[in-house]
């Protein structure tokens, strides 16, 4: 069963947002960093935005949802930024979507060499096998559900409530 990727930018991608004057040159595509894994199961990738996720808003929200019910996959990965990745998660939670939904992204900058991207990419890929319909974030070898999940920003991770 082919997987849909729908990436919306974040530092999995290697977006630096912190100098946001600055121009970016350093980015990976989400395709880079499957290709370099060598993964080879059956995946599309639709990028619908290109933002930070302190800029997603519910409009933004809106697409995602609206994209994820149009697409004839029943697993759908989200490649997300970590700062309003719960936020999505609840709204599309709340919607109670009949597809198996699974948000990543990355400590990390994904164009880093000790990114933690490959990583989560590949245990979200995984874990979208095995999960039922539902939303889930999965992060640093965690799967969380999307109604049992805060970000603690003091140690920088994902945790259950």
């Amino acid at each position: 069963m082919r997987t849909h990727i729908i990436s919306t930018g974040g530092t999995i991608e290697g977006l630096d947002y912190e100098n946001i004057n600055q121009k970016q040159i350093n980015t990976i595509a989400i395709e880079d960093i499957l290709s370099n894994a060598k993964i080879t199961s059956d995946y599309s990738i639709d990028k619908i935005l290109n933002k930070d996720s302190r800029f997603i808003n519910d409009d933004d929200r809106e697409l995602i949802a609206e994209t994820i019910k149009s697409s004839d996959s029943e697993k759908i990965l989200l490649t997300h930024g970590t700062i309003t990745m719960v936020e999505t998660a609840i709204f599309l939670g709340k919607l109670k979507i009949n597809q198996t939904i699974v948000l990543t992204g990355a400590f990390i900058l994904g164009t880093k060499k000790n990114s933690d991207a490959p990583f989560n990419l590949g245990f979200a890929l995984s874990a979208l096998k095995f999960l039922e319909p539902g939303v889930y974030i999965a992060m640093n070898g965690t799967i969380f559900n999307w109604d049992n999940v805060r970000k603690n920003n003091q140690h920088n991770r994902f945790e259950t409530l």
